[in-house]
C-alpha cells in the first residue's frame, strides 16, 4: 500500500451523513466487515485495523435522499491487500445475495454496490504498479468484464472474516458540476497530477504516481447544485498530507486560486468548486 503512506498525499477517511445509524452500522459491519472504532448515539467511526479510522457515519435529523443530479459522492473505494482477499469478499457478497457490478480497469479489479442510503461503494484490489501502462504521464485505464470466477478461484477457501488490517481507503470518486473548474482546483490548489481522462466527462488525479486518489465526473451532475445540508451522502473526506511544509504549501496554493479555507475545530477545511468538503490533515505516522 505504498501509495497510501508518506511521502504520498492520499485520502484517509470518508465521512458520510446517514438516515439511520443502526441500519448503516449493521450494513458496514456485516457486509463489509468494518470494526467500530468509536460510537455515540448519533455517530460511529469505523476501522479495519482497530487503529486507523477509514469511515465515519453521522445520523442526521429529517434526512432526505440525495438527488443523483446533485454534486457529491459518486463512490468511495476500499482497497484490499490482495486478489485473494477480493475473491473471498466476492464470495461473501454472493452468499448475502448483494446486487453488484464489476469491472477490470487494467490497473485494478473491482466490484461495485451501494449502502442502504444509496452511497456508491467500490471494493478493489490493485494490480502491481509495475504492470500499469503509462504514456507521457497518462496511465492506461479502461473498463472490461471482470473475471469474477478467476478471482474467486484465487482466494483461500476460508470464509470472509472482515476487512484485513492492511485495508485502506483507496480513492474517492466525486460528482462535480464543472469539470474544468474542478481540475484546476485539484491540480493547482491541492497539487494533484492529472493521470488520465475518461472521455469528456471524467478525470482522474493522483499524487506520487498512483493511478488515482481522486476521480471527478459530470456524468449526472453537469451544472448541478450541492445537496441540501440534511441530505444523506458525503459530508467530507480527508486528505492526509505527509509534512507540515507540504501542508503549508497546499494552503498557500488554495489561497492563491481563491479557494475558501476555514479553520474549524483545530482542522483546516476547504471546498472544491462543486461544494465537496475536504479536511486537510498532516500525517501522524
Amino acid at each position: 500500500m505504498k501509495f497510501h503512506q508518506a511521502p504520498v498525499t492520499y485520502v484517509g477517511e470518508v465521512q458520510l451523513n446517514v438516515a439511520d445509524l443502526a441500519r448503516s452500522l449493521a450494513f458496514y459491519q456485516d457486509v463489509l466487515g468494518f470494526q467500530v472504532f468509536d460510537q455515540t448515539d448519533t455517530t460511529a467511526t469505523l476501522t479495519a485495523d482497530g487503529n486507523r479510522p477509514l469511515l465515519s457515519l453521522t445520523e442526521i435529523d429529517n434526512a432526505t435522499s440525495r438527488n443523483p443530479q446533485e454534486t457529491g459522492l459518486f463512490h468511495f473505494a476500499i482497497l484490499l491487500p490482495t486478489r485473494g482477499d477480493l475473491g473471498r469478499f466476492i464470495r461473501h457478497l454472493a452468499q448475502l445475495e448483494i446486487p453488484l457490478g464489476g469491472g477490470d480497469h487494467d490497473v485494478s479489479e473491482a466490484v461495485y454496490f451501494s449502502d442502504p442510503d444509496g452511497n456508491g461503494i467500490e471494493v478493489y484490489r490493485d494490480r502491481p504498479s509495475t504492470e500499469w501502462e503509462w504514456d507521457n504521464g497518462t496511465v492506461q485505464m479502461g473498463t472490461k468484464e471482470l473475471a469474477a470466477q478467476s478471482i474467486m478461484d484465487s482466494a483461500p477457501t476460508e470464509p470472509w472474516q472482515g476487512l484485513p488490517p492492511e485495508t485502506v481507503m483507496g480513492h474517492i470518486h466525486l460528482q462535480v458540476n464543472d469539470l474544468a473548474a474542478a481540475e484546476e482546483f485539484y491540480t493547482k490548489g491541492l497539487g494533484f497530477d492529472l493521470t488520465t481522462r475518461y472521455g469528456t466527462g471524467a478525470t482522474f488525479l493522483s499524487h506520487g504516481g498512483y493511478h488515482h486518489h481522486v476521480g471527478l465526473n459530470t456524468w449526472n451532475s453537469q451544472g448541478g447544485n450541492p445537496p441540501e445540508p440534511n441530505s444523506v451522502g458525503l459530508a467530507a473526506f480527508t486528505l492526509e498530507i505527509p509534512t507540515k511544509a507540504e501542508f503549508q504549501q497546499v494552503v498557500a496554493q488554495l489561497e492563491d486560486i481563491g479557494a475558501v479555507v476555514r479553520n474549524s475545530q483545530q482542522e483546516l477545511r476547504t471546498f472544491d468548486p462543486a461544494g465537496n468538503a475536504i479536511i486537510l490533515r498532516i500525517q501522524t505516522n
